[in-house]
């Protein structure tokens, strides 16, 4: 199969051209056959949520589907896509996406190994599944700013508009808790035309209030028959329930996130958007802290970057700045006091050089900072745990430790750019992500398609399952390559003893050993139920 493929001349709705077998697809082109580990994942599955969509193929390749209105409401009339009629897209060869193609996972195998886990191509279909005035859309935002919400948005409501002729876009305002609030914003092409150059998101966001029926109520009484969620990890799981809602009531009713997350914590896709932005932004708060360090005697400067459990901000923008001698990220535990240490570091880093700039992930040391039993245990109204300030902490114990010692008199400066990078609007790489994400979005709702999240795989546009989406956290490897670049770009030491590190890099190249036969580590429910009980060979 080429995931590259696309034909106009093949019939796209791929529930035409394939049978259902036990809620499993045959395609009889690749022969397919229905996952024998069917009921283990049906139990393994939360109570009252559909079953994964599970299509195996030769060579050990298998497809993650996203679930489609013909899994539960039967007999739904198609109609030929509006594209095809769009003068805009006259030009374009091969423009629908063939039925047949899918994306990798993991692009780099083992030549004897399982071709693995795929996921299905965004993009447009030759059938949809709706009709341009039966269509009334809403949009909600979720969680805090990140860079790019308001570019969603409008590429939401433009692609809506220009490439189907959809008409009524409702934004709910507020949230989640905008549903049923009754707090709407009518959205047209006009009245979103220039908000991607704000910051922000035009439709307010808020954290918690998810009453999933009250929601799925609200959705019924407005008429509302494609809602797009745009949110971080706790807003997909939201979207996901808000999905077994709808189809347990039997709504046609397409549901589809869009994944938002600074961090770029969310797993299986490349990178979220507002990611590239924040990397940016935050080397000019680091220039600043190295600016600030070298202008004085011994100067320190620190700079807390966002990143609450992945410290991929942290560590991107510290590649890329090339002035920093520390990072300190949460999945890379430190210690200050002893031989290797902190301390140590510090004091030998401005002997050498006379200043130093370390960055510190939010999440970063949480262990370490004062009271943190009680503080790790209050939650916000997502239910993420708060976190200590721990750079205000680390700046007071650095400044404690050499005024005790009284050897090293220091400068230290503190700068915490948070929430100026979050309230900025897209850089240009940003912004043509989103407009990719949004797109794909709704191409996939109106092909019939729902409960999944659009997200980059491998650069390719792809439909994710959400339970992918919300299964675990993304977290830097620290075993990884590119963790080894950044220890070399600082020279900062691992903070790990040798008996922790050589445990630790064992464990990881146990999983990702790729022998003859063997697949790559893949962590997600459905991979590991099939490839134990089809492929024994699988890792």
């Amino acid at each position: 199969m080429d995931s590259s493929s696309s034909s106009p001349n093949n019939n796209n709705n791929h529930h035409a051209s394939t049978t259902k077998t036990n809620g499993f697809l045959i395609h009889p082109k690749l022969g397919f056959e229905p996952a024998r580990s069917r009921s283990r994942l049906a139990m393994a599955s939360p109570a009252n949520t559909s079953e994964p969509k599970i299509v195996t193929g030769t060579a050990g390749y298998i497809l993650e589907d996203v679930p489609h209105f013909t899994d539960y409401i039967p007999n739904l009339p198609t109609y030929p896509n509006p594209l095809q009629d769009n003068p805009a897209y006259s030009v374009v060869k091969q423009y629908f996406v063939h039925v047949d193609d899918s994306v990798p996972q993991k692009v780099v195998v083992h030549k004897d190994g399982a071709r693995g886990v795929h996921f299905r191509r965004a993009g447009p279909r030759q059938k949809v599944y709706f009709e341009a005035d039966e269509v009334q859309a809403a949009i909600v935002t979720c969680g805090g700013l990140c860079p790019g919400l308001n570019t969603v948005i409008r590429e939401l409501v433009c692609g809506l508009h220009h490439m189907y002729g959809v008409k009524k876009v409702l934004g709910i305002n507020g949230g989640y808790r905008g549903f049923y609030a009754r707090n709407t914003i009518t959205l047209t092409p006009k009245s979103v035309n220039d908000i991607h150059k704000r910051g922000g998101t035009v439709l307010g966001t808020s954290r918690g209030g998810h009453d999933t029926k009250k929601i799925v109520d609200s959705i019924q009484d407005r008429g509302i028959n494609q809602v797009y969620i745009i949110g971080g990890d706790g807003t997909q799981k939201g979207a996901s329930a808000i999905f077994e809602e709808v189809r347990k009531r039997g709504l046609k009713v397409s549901v589809v996130g869009i994944p938002k997350t600074i961090d770029n914590d969310i797993p299986v896709i490349d990178k979220s958007f507002g990611f590239d932005t924040a990397v940016e932004e935050a080397q000019r708060a680091i220039n600043a802290a190295h600016v600030e360090a070298e202008s004085v005697e011994n100067g320190i400067g620190v700079v807390k970057l966002m990143g609450r459990n992945s410290g991929f901000i942290a560590m991107y923008a510290t590649l890329a700045s090339r002035d920093v001698d520390c990072c300190l990220i949460p999945e890379s535990p430190f210690y200050l006091e002893g031989p290797g240490g902190l301390y140590e570091y510090i004091e030998k880093r401005l002997k050498e050089n006379g200043h130093m700039v370390i960055v510190i992930a939010e999440g970063a040391g949480q262990e370490l900072v004062s009271e943190s039993v009680q503080s790790m245990s209050k939650q916000d109204a997502s239910g993420n745990k708060l976190f200590q300030d721990v750079g205000l902490w680390i700046s007071q114990k650095i400044r404690d430790h050499f005024a005790a010692q009284k050897t090293l008199p220091i400068t230290l400066k503190y700068i915490d750019p948070t929430y100026m990078i979050r309230a900025i609007p897209s850089n240009a790489s940003d912004n043509v992500y989103c407009t990719l994400l949004a797109q794909s979005a709704v191409h996939g709702a109106m092909a019939g398609y729902t409960g999944y999240t659009s997200g980059l795989v491998n650069g390719r546009q792809t439909y994710i399952p959400f339970y992918r989406i919300t299964e675990r956290q993304n977290h830097v490897v620290i075993t990884d390559r590119m963790w080894a670049r950044l220890l070399s770009s600082t020279n900062q030491p691992s903070f790990l003893d040798a008996k922790g590190d050589n445990e630790e890099k064992e464990e990881e190249e146990a999983l990702n050993q790729l022998p003859d036969g063997h697949c790559a580590k893949d962590t997600s429910l459905a991979s590991k139920e099939i490839n134990s009980s089809i492929y024994p060979t699988a890792c």
